[in-house]
């Protein structure tokens, strides 16, 4: 299957639109791409007649245009049919948002579907679905558009069997600074499953990371995206529902998958190039670190901080990770104290967390970081800031990750997000360093470098 023309349409027909309901989904979709994106949109109704001066078309065939993707948003009854007609039509591909099929119970409806489909070789979207949203392009999803919150663009791509937890994640991608490169919904996944999407965002020179919230794999198909994504030189994150025995029930409901059995597929997975996320917050963490460092690591981290709590709490955090937090050597706390200006010298402590106090410089934090940048007995740096400490400037962010830029190895910040500190956070992530607001994000940051390396 051709996906080039879901993700890149030049022309896009929607078919389903009401002359009754401004708010129908087709309607929704319709008047967001027909204004703010660069794709050339048709409206398709039975009855024809105009929505808001522009022409509806009664059958596909009347538009004057091959059309590249197709969003049908029409009564499962009828879906089908319309799915026949977009392949006589020679449309390219479709994104099937109409609900009622497999999750409903009309499994009947869905396997003709996916019969006429995989005849024709014909990619399609869901049903049951949101279908797929890249920044600049095109956004199939039903929301209108002065509720949506969408990140800004960048490196990640997210695949989701829920549309809700999809649009959920934007919002959080959002408050953290991560970018996305697409984001697709797949809904009951009849066609076009995760394997076939990793495949094609493999070659894609967009996207980074590839991450994927999954309810569940049909025989065989989770065994497949497992070795699939074991050879991907792209970092793959992982988010599962159905773990539980009610979860398993609400993922059958929901869009008709099967959960199977979590603890042999979490230990597939830990097995393979794939981080599992067991949250969002992991989910997030992983993906803003994976955008910026793809190298694994051990999971050795030193810790730099400006306050003896926050380095306790990052040092507890490490261990429920499963991060290693080790004693320095006695030539490194020698050296990392003689790096550090006279007057905090006899103050700071050199143990790991390094705690420089609260008379700390600027010039503190960067010789620290850059001798553990340059030892063997770290492969990741977590610095604690408190932007708050009167000897810390708004440019520490730039000047730690120069640090990172010059010797390839990872350092992860920590920094309040409050828009008092956006240009020291800005000094990071501009300079594609990452930023957590909580420590624990932070340590997850870290804990998400620590994966399988690539077959």
């Amino acid at each position: 299957m051709n996906l080039k023309p879901l993700f890149e349409p030049r022309t896009l027909a929607v078919i389903g639109i009401s002359s009754a309901n401004e708010r129908h989904p087709a309607n929704v979709i319709f008047e967001k791409n027909n204004h703010r994106y660069p794709v050339e949109v048709f409206g398709v109704n039975p009855k024809g007649g105009k929505l808001h001066d522009e022409p509806l078309y009664e059958r596909l065939v009347d538009i004057p245009k091959k059309i590249d993707l197709a969003v049908i948003a029409a009564r499962a009854d009828f879906v089908p049919d319309i799915l026949t007609e977009c392949i006589r039509a020679g449309v390219k591909s479709a994104a099937i948002i109409s609900g009622g099929f497999a999750e409903g119970g009309r499994q009947d409806l869905q396997d003709r579907m996916v019969a006429v489909a995989r005849e024709a070789k014909f990619p399609f979207l869901g049903p049951n679905c949101l279908g797929l949203f890249v920044p600049f392009r095109v956004d199939t999803f039903f929301l209108p558009i002065e509720r949506m919150i969408k990140p800004a663009p960048g490196n990640v791509a997210f695949i989701s069997q829920s549309g809700g937890i999809l649009v959920d994640q934007m919002i959080k991608f959002t408050q953290q600074g991560v970018g996305m490169s697409k984001a697709v919904s797949i809904g009951n996944k009849a066609l076009i499953r995760e394997i076939d999407l990793l495949k094609y965002l493999l070659s894609d020179p967009v996207t980074k990371v590839i991450a994927f919230y999954v309810e569940g794999f049909a025989e065989g198909e989770g065994r497949e995206f497992v070795l699939a994504a074991d050879c991907s030189p792209k970092p793959g994150i992982l988010m599962k529902s159905g773990k539980s025995a009610a979860g398993h029930r609400a993922v059958s409901s929901h869009t008709a998958s099967l959960a199977g059995d979590y603890a042999s597929f979490a230990a597939a997975i830990a097995q393979h190039n794939i981080v599992e996320a067991a949250n969002e917050q992991e989910l997030v963490s992983f993906c803003e670190v994976l955008s910026s460092y793809t190298k694994p690591i051990d999971g050795r981290i030193g810790i730099i901080t400006g306050s003896g709590g926050h380095g306790a709490m990052a040092v507890d955090a490490a261990a429920v990770a499963g991060l290693s937090v080790p004693e320095f050597a006695d030539d490194l706390k020698a050296s990392l104290q003689n790096g550090l200006n006279p007057s905090i010298r006899s103050i700071a402590s050199m143990g790991n967390p390094v705690d420089l106090t609260g008379s700390a410089l600027d010039d503190d934090f960067v010789a620290c970081a850059r001798t553990l940048a340059a030892s063997p007995e770290v492969d990741c740096i977590i610095v604690l800031l408190l932007p708050y400490l009167p000897g810390v400037t708004l440019d520490i962010g730039v000047r730690l990750s120069q640090v990172q830029k010059q010797f390839k190895k990872p350092i992860i910040a920590y920094v309040p997000h409050v828009e008092k500190y956006n240009m020291m956070i800005d000094g990071f992530e501009l300079n594609g360093t990452p930023v957590s607001p909580s420590i624990e994000g932070a340590v997850l940051m870290a804990k998400g470098l620590m994966r399988k390396k690539p077959c």
